[in-house]
C-alpha cells in the first residue's frame, strides 16, 4: 500500500482584493455648512484600507495577520468574514464562520441574555435545534449565571463580552477569525479565550487571528502575514513574519538589515542554549538554570575584547542582559574560532517565548558584531498565578479591616 500525501483544500481565497473608503476633511456641521455647494470633491478623499491582496489559507491552518495600527489587519479579517464588501476584487469562503470582532454587535439592550444568545447565534447560522443543545454550555462557559434571564443592559462590560464569546464559539465554526479579542476582559477571561482557541486549533480548525502580540503569533501560528498601508510586505513562517514586523515597526524594508559596520573583525557565528546536565535546549523551567553558549570568530588577532548577550520578548522588549564587562572578567586574545558560556543561574522569566541576541566587540580592536535573534526558547511556569514577563512566588497573606 502506497502512502499518499493529503493536501488540505483552500478554505479562505482572495484575489485582488483592495477596499477604499472615503473620508471628508470637514467633519464639523459648521464646516460642512460653510463648504456646502464650494468645491466639496476637495473636502473628500479616498482612503485605501486594503491595497491588492491575494492570498489563499488551506483548512486546518491558523494564520497570524500582524502591522502595526492603521495598516489594514482588522479591515481585511472582516473582508474575510464578509462583514465589509470588497471594492475590487473577489473573495472565496468555505464552511462556517464564527467573527470575534466586535463581540456583542447583534446584542439587543433591552433583550434578556437569554434572548439575545438565540438572536446572535441565529445571525451567526445555527438553528433553533443547534442553539437548544448548546444553550446549556454556551450559559457555562460564559460564567454568567443567573443573570443569563436578566437584560444585558445591565450586564457590566466584561459579563457582556464573556456571553458574546460564548456564544460566538459554540456556533461549531469552520474558521475562526479573531480580532484582539484576547485583548479585552480580565486576565482569567483571557486565558479561557486562549485554552479554547488552543484547543480549535488541536481539533483542524482554521484560525485567522489579528493580534499586537507577537507572542501569541509565535504560540498559535503556523503562518504570519505582515501588511503595511493595506499591502502584503511578507508572508510566510511565523518567526520571520515576527522579524518582517520589526523590521516595518522600526522604519526598515522587510529584510533590510540594520544599519551597521560593513567589516566585521570579529563576527558572532551562532547562539546555542544549554540545560543544567549540558543538553541543548530549547525550553527551560521557571527557577532553573540557563547557559547560553556563544561562538564567536575573529578574522585577526584581538588582544582585548567583550562579549554580551540579551533576552528580548517577541517584540524586541528586552527583560535581561548582561556582558563580560559587567561581570569583570577579562576574556583571553582571540585569534580565531572560540565559544564562551554565560550562565543564568536562575531563569526567573514569565511563561512565553523568548528570544536571545549576542554581541561581540574589540576593545583592542574596535569592531562590534552582533547576532538578533540568535535562538529563541520556552519557559514553563511551575504555578499558573502570574502573568507577564517576570516570574515570581505569589500567595496570599492574609486580610484586616480598617
Amino acid at each position: 500500500m502506497s502512502d499518499t500525501i493529503t493536501i488540505a483544500p483552500d478554505i479562505v481565497r482572495l484575489i485582488s482584493v483592495s477596499k477604499h473608503f472615503r473620508v471628508r476633511k470637514d467633519n464639523s456641521l459648521k464646516d460642512r455648512v460653510v463648504h456646502l455647494g464650494r468645491l466639496g470633491k476637495s473636502f473628500r478623499r479616498d482612503f485605501v484600507a486594503v491595497d491588492d491582496v491575494s492570498l489563499t489559507i488551506q483548512a486546518g491552518t491558523t494564520v497570524g495577520l500582524l502591522g502595526a495600527n492603521g495598516s489594514g489587519k482588522s479591515t481585511l479579517l472582516k473582508l474575510i468574514g464578509g462583514i465589509l464588501s470588497p471594492s475590487t476584487g473577489h473573495i472565496e469562503t468555505r464552511g462556517r464562520m464564527a467573527a470575534l470582532l466586535e463581540l456583542g454587535a447583534g446584542f439587543h439592550p433591552d433583550l434578556s441574555g437569554r434572548e439575545n444568545v438565540y438572536l446572535n447565534a441565529s445571525i451567526l447560522g445555527m438553528t433553533r435545534e443547534e442553539i437548544d443543545r448548546e444553550f446549556d454550555n454556551i450559559v457555562e462557559f460564559s460564567g454568567i449565571g443567573d443573570f443569563i434571564d436578566t437584560a444585558v443592559k445591565f450586564y457590566s462590560s466584561g459579563m457582556y463580552v464573556r456571553l458574546a464569546f460564548s456564544v460566538a464559539i459554540h456556533t461549531d465554526p469552520d474558521v475562526l477569525l479573531v480580532d484582539e479579542v484576547l485583548a479585552v476582559g480580565d486576565e482569567t477571561f483571557q486565558r479561557k479565550c486562549m485554552d479554547r482557541i488552543t484547543e480549535f486549533r488541536a481539533q483542524g480548525r482554521t484560525i485567522i487571528l489579528v493580534t499586537h502580540s507577537a507572542q501569541q503569533v509565535a504560540e498559535l501560528c503556523d503562518r504570519g502575514i505582515v501588511l503595511k498601508d493595506g499591502a502584503v510586505v511578507f508572508d510566510g513562517e511565523t518567526r520571520a513574519a515576527i522579524g518582517a514586523l520589526r523590521d516595518v515597526l522600526e522604519g526598515r524594508r522587510v529584510g533590510e538589515a540594520p544599519p551597521e559596520q560593513t567589516v566585521h573583525p570579529i563576527q558572532v557565528k551562532q547562539v546555542e542554549l544549554l540545560a543544567d546536565d549540558g543538553s541543548l535546549t530549547k525550553s527551560v523551567n521557571e527557577g532553573d538554570p540557563l547557559t547560553i553558549r556563544v561562538h564567536v570568530d575573529s578574522m585577526k588577532p584581538i588582544d582585548r575584547w567583550e562579549l554580551g548577550f540579551s533576552i528580548d520578548t517577541p517584540l524586541g522588549h528586552m527583560v535581561l542582559a548582561s556582558n563580560t564587562e559587567m561581570l569583570a572578567h577579562r576574556l583571553d586574545p582571540i585569534t580565531g574560532p572560540v565559544t564562551v558560556d554565560l550562565r543564568v543561574a536562575s531563569i526567573n522569566l514569565g511563561a512565553g517565548q523568548y528570544y536571545v541576541n549576542a554581541n561581540a566587540a574589540g576593545v583592542s580592536e574596535p569592531s562590534s558584531h552582533g547576532l538578533s535573534q540568535g535562538a529563541l526558547f520556552t519557559v514553563r511556569t511551575r504555578e499558573d498565578v502570574t502573568v507577564g514577563t517576570v516570574a515570581a512566588s505569589v500567595s496570599f497573606a492574609g486580610s484586616s479591616s480598617n
